[in-house]
């Protein structure tokens, strides 16, 4: 039995909501993916902070209106699913990835913000590094300076200590 009214208006703020919240959406076909799989991509979607919903392509080009992404509207095709995160990364790293190891997972494209995505876009993000990562090598490039300060200025102490043992072992 179909939805019904109320289910499909449901189904479209769901998603409209989603649309509106998140910085990326990823879509792919999933046909003949075993509900193993389907479980897997969902765990390991969520571990990062991201979802995978299966959906009508009806329902999904009607939550697209009036969202960041509603120039993707035409690629909802064919059994689609879309992975969607407020991380401008996690959906397409995780979507990638899991796309490299299951071949009847296949990447179509998606959005960036305003910005239409075709597979190779969604593989470029996919290899950018996570707002983690950025953050874990900008701590690091802070806290460089410091330590090679510290360094230099410990280096004319250790000199001087140096030669006065030098002089002294002289005379």
């Amino acid at each position: 039995m179909g939805m019904t009214k109320t289910e499909k208006q449901a189904e479209i703020q769901e998603l409209n909501e989603r649309f509106a919240n998140d910085e990326i959406v990823v879509l792919a076909h999933y046909s003949g993916l075993t509900v193993a799989q389907m479980t897997e991509l969902r765990g390991a979607l969520r571990k990062e902070g991201a979802t995978f919903k299966v959906t009508k392509n009806s329902l999904a080009r009607r939550a697209l209106a009036g969202t960041k992404f509603e120039g993707m509207a035409d690629m909802f095709k064919g059994p689609t699913g879309v992975a969607s995160s407020k991380d401008p990364i996690a959906a397409a790293k995780v979507a990638y990835n899991f796309a490299k190891a299951n071949e009847k997972f296949i990447i179509l494209g998606g959005a960036f913000g305003s910005r239409i995505l075709d597979a190779k876009g969604v593989e470029a993000m996919a290899k950018l590094p996570s707002l983690d990562e950025i953050r874990s090598k900008i701590v690091g490039l802070l806290q460089a300076p410091a330590s090679k300060l510290v360094g230099v200025l410990q280096a004319p102490a250790r000199q001087l200590v140096g030669v006065t043992k030098a002089y002294g072992e002289k005379g």
